[in-house]
């Protein structure tokens, strides 16, 4: 353990005021926090300051004007453009000017429905900028689901382009925010429309601007002062109940927990090229794409495409070395895709990885597999890290830049400075090292964690109510003797079978060892007798071979690791898992699926024709298709 993580943990944690006001000097304040924390007020209650100052005009000021901030590289268009730090500050001040000659002013809201293009970074920079808030829904979300989240936040306008593109296909937007507002009891004042070559939309009536037209006829805005209390943005999860739940993120709080993350955890200074391979559509994005690197001095990339077919299996590492990333941060799932594509990574040895020293993974689990093949094939650091949307930014994690190099495969790490975790069981008593429970943070969360749900308090503070003074994460997981922590999975995949509490995520480990498989994901279905049983579905490998001995294989790879309890007996091999589009496998959609359940189309499913071929396994209906 280094001693660098070692002193600054144990300070976060005796003296949270302290640490926090000291990382609060890395960030430019129109009012300079004389307070760290205050539990009804939150975090730098008595401060204010503008982020997008302190992510663009700062460096500016400072000289760093032509020192490159955002890179766009998109294979799907053939298009790479640089921005400067000047002239993304030119962009984004015009940008905010547009949206406030329309009426935008300090503490409004802004749908953004975008595709991964730099309008899009303008647009989210330009919200912060008037002290608005932004509330971005991933391109291509369907109409319905739009329309839940434009009835909830209420926004004053509706940003979008004319489409997106999804790998090969060109996705229109306009008519799917045509009907999301036909839908929605809210109705915006204005949409304004960014057309894209390759894909033109039809403009209704008064409604519809231009965005190019305002664009150029409009000066620009200066950077608006917001309490650091003030909220930022709202980005929705899909919430249990089918309702979606906006997660506020505050000013103050989450420009001084990326800062601290970028240059503590990911080791990312001015100048470094850092690229999060996310949509700004999820957090990752919104944290590690916009606004991290920038408030940083750093480079960002903005990547539209895939892992692979766009062209191939290679286009990471070749991004990689044609921009000098220095650090990546990608899913496991884009790891696992390559890999089925290019198990050898002769792609990876043809092309290099330039000036890269280390990858972070998050988003799924990370398996063993995958991290030792990504681990030998790149030659470097690779590094599991676990948060969540509510958390905002990194909460277990290896802190590769205080030279804390312990990493342990299965495990995302240890608890970053700020978070206090434990395990508990049901009854709320802590379980012993290695032993399986409900993963929980003390509260107060530290700053850039979220403090409410949008028009939803309640269903904030229920998320503190299972066990007194805790967050309840969701997920199950354990802490091994060495303190490392291990997440499983959600605490609905922790299975009970003839009152054996068992991991699926366990079971999916020991399945993804094999050397035929690429990638799996391990459910628990109903069984009348048993209560519960697991259940396996497997992706084989480009070229391996797939059939009833590879079955049996699993079947006794788990039973021999595991024992007789684990009762692992139907493993099906399948082309492909359903998957969101950050990558997510849809768990509890199989498990209703493999329980005869009638299922909708998930808004967020990457490929919707997937869940068909599960619905024929195992003759199931669609309630609704939604994609």
């Amino acid at each position: 353990m280094s001693e660098a993580y070692q002193q600054r943990y144990a300070q976060s944690i005796a003296d949270p005021e302290g640490f926090w006001l000291a990382a609060a000097a890395g960030i430019d304040w129109a009012v300079r926090p004389a307070t760290a924390h205050d539990a009804a007020r939150g975090w730098f209650p008595d401060a204010a300051l503008n982020t997008c100052h302190n992510a663009v005009d700062r460096h500016v000021a400072a000289g760093r004007g032509d020192s490159a901030a955002l890179i766009y590289d998109s294979p799907v268009t053939g298009t790479v453009r640089r921005y400067s730090y000047a002239e993304l500050q030119e962009a984004v001040a015009r940008t905010a000017g547009m949206l406030a000659a329309l009426g935008v002013e300090k503490g409004d809201r802004v749908v953004i429905y975008m595709p991964m293009i730099p309008e899009t970074v303008f647009a989210m920079l330009a919200c912060a900028r008037l002290g608005a808030v932004h509330s971005v829904v991933f391109g291509g979300f369907a109409a319905p689901e739009l329309a839940k989240r434009i009835d909830d936040a209420q926004p004053k306008l509706l940003l979008t382009a004319s489409c997106g593109i999804e790998g090969t296909k060109t996705v229109a937007y306009k008519p799917l925010v045509d009907a999301a507002l036909a839908l929605a009891k809210h109705q915006v004042a204005h949409v304004l429309l960014l057309q894209r070559p390759m894909l033109e939309a039809a403009m209704q009536g008064a409604r519809d601007l231009d965005w190019a037209e305002r664009f150029e006829a409009t000066a620009p805005a200066p950077c608006t002062d917001v309490a650091a209390t003030d909220p930022l943005y709202i980005l929705y999860t899909s919430g249990t109940t089918g309702t979606p739940k906006g997660v506020v993120r505050e000013n103050g709080g989450h420009a001084v927990a990326l800062a601290w993350s970028m240059a503590n955890i990911y080791g990312i200074g001015a100048g470094d090229v850092f690229w999060a391979a996310s949509d700004v559509g999820w957090v990752v994005g919104h944290s590690y794409i916009v606004y991290a690197p920038l408030l940083v001095g750093a480079t960002t990339l903005l990547f539209e495409g895939k892992p692979v077919g766009t062209p191939d299996a290679g286009t990471f590492w070749r991004t990689i070395a044609r921009h000098g990333v220095k650090t990546f941060f990608t899913a496991p799932t884009a790891i696992r895709a390559i890999r089925k594509e290019d198990p050898d990574a002769k792609l990876l040895a043809e092309i290099g990885l330039g000036d890269l020293q280390a990858i972070f993974l998050a988003g799924e689990r990370a398996d063993p597999d995958t991290l030792a093949w990504a681990g030998e094939k790149s030659g470097l650091p690779v590094i599991d890290h676990w948060w969540q949307t509510e958390l905002g930014w990194p909460a277990i994690a290896s802190c590769h830049a205080l030279g804390d190099s312990r990493r342990r495969p299965g495990s995302a790490g240890f608890p970053v400075p700020g978070y206090r975790f434990d395990v508990l069981g049901d009854d709320g008593a802590p379980v012993g090292p290695e032993e399986t429970g409900h993963v929980v943070i003390r509260a107060p969360l530290p700053p850039g964690c979220y403090r409410t749900l949008w028009n939803n308090p309640a269903g904030y503070e229920k998320c503190f109510s299972a066990f007194a003074g805790y967050y309840e994460t969701g997920d199950a997981g354990h802490i091994d003797t060495d303190g490392f922590i291990h997440i499983m999975g959600r605490t609905d995949d922790i299975i009970n079978v003839a009152g054996h509490r068992l991991s699926t995520g366990q079971m999916e480990q020991i399945v993804a060892s094999r050397p035929e498989v690429a990638e799996c994901a391990v459910i628990g279905a109903d069984d009348a007798l048993k209560g519960m049983i697991p259940m396996a579905f497997a992706v084989v490998k480009s070229g391996a071979e797939a059939g009833e001995p590879l079955v049996r294989a699993i079947i006794a790879e788990v039973r021999g690791q595991l024992g007789p309890v684990a009762a692992l007996k139907d493993v099906h091999l399948v082309r492909a898992l359903p998957k969101t589009r950050s990558g997510k496998i849809l768990r509890a959609t199989l498990r209703r699926l493999a329980n005869g359940e009638k299922v909708e189309t998930p808004p967020t499913i990457e490929d919707p024709a997937v869940l068909d071929e599960y619905r024929a396994l195992f003759g199931a209906e669609a309630a609704q298709s939604v994609a």
